[in-house]
């Protein structure tokens, strides 16, 4: 009896048609694998139950290692999920974290630029106080140099200026007398040079002393000298100490105020104090 090869619908594939229902069959399953993962865990757990997909799964990873990709458990796609998810929450973590050194950095440059501000102002302040201070000082130096004084402390006028009598040989006296007992301080009234110390014949012992302003003044009838010709003084600084030296009825102190240093060139002692800030 002769057979015949069978046709049709009942003819038995061929191997590349078997190769692609298996591909195609084991690439449902391993989609029906991946959404029975994300499904429920009663449907999961009845997928894992079902021979088929068990096999679609074991077939997927046999397919997967044949052809060189990674290897997927069950639940491939869901995996990779998980990955991404987590290397997204790496990343937002390590995103917080350079924000938040990005503002201590920001914050703490704030903070330096406050200090240094602040140090810069404190700084600026002492300068201000010290050029204020050396101001004041400069200022109280000058007022002390410009002041002037009596020439003995608390002493007041016992003769007058011009007063007339035989006890001056001009016939008039060409200054003032200030009570002094002997051996008292006698200082300059002002800002000066000393041009003259020593003997000054009716004046005794004597000193004359160019001022600032380019007038003069006389101390005479002196027990003591105590400058010498080219020294500076200022006012209060001592000279000598008051006496009855010379043309001299007792101790006091000669005052005289000149417009130059000779004898002659006198003018109203009194006057000169007072244009000068002098009370007496």
């Amino acid at each position: 009896m002769a057979f015949t090869r069978a046709t049709g619908k009942h003819r038995a594939p061929g191997r590349l048609s078997r190769r692609s229902v298996q591909v195609a069959g084991i690439a449902a399953l391993a989609t029906a694998g991946v959404v029975g993962a994300t499904a429920s865990p009663a449907h999961a757990a009845g997928i894992q139950d079902s021979p088929a997909l068990a096999a679609g799964t074991q077939a997927s990873t046999v397919l997967a290692a044949e052809s060189g990709g990674p290897v997927a458990e069950a639940t491939g796609l869901s995996q990779v999920t998980a990955i991404g998810s987590g290397l997204a929450v790496q990343i937002d973590a390590q995103a917080r974290a350079q924000r938040h050194q990005a503002d201590l950095a920001a914050k703490a440059k704030a903070a330096a630029e406050v200090k240094a501000k602040a140090k810069a102002e404190a700084k600026a302040r002492a300068e201000e106080a010290r050029q204020a201070e050396a101001r004041a000082a400069r200022a109280a130096e000058r007022a002390r140099l410009n002041a002037f004084r009596l020439p003995v402390a608390g002493s007041y006028v016992t003769t007058g200026y011009r007063s007339g009598g035989s006890l001056w040989s001009s016939g008039s006296h060409s200054g003032v007398d200030f009570r002094a007992a002997s051996g008292s301080t006698v200082v300059a009234v002002g800002t000066g040079t000393v041009v003259e110390a020593g003997w000054g014949g009716a004046y005794g012992n004597n000193i004359v002393i160019r001022m600032t302003d380019g007038t003069y003044t006389q101390y005479g009838h002196l027990s003591s000298i105590d400058v010498q010709v080219g020294q500076g003084v200022t006012p209060g600084a001592r000279i000598g100490l008051s006496g009855s030296t010379g043309n001299s009825t007792g101790p006091h102190l000669h005052f005289e105020a000149r417009t130059s240093p000779q004898y002659g060139s006198d003018m109203d002692p009194v006057a000169y104090l007072r244009s000068h800030g002098v009370r007496l």
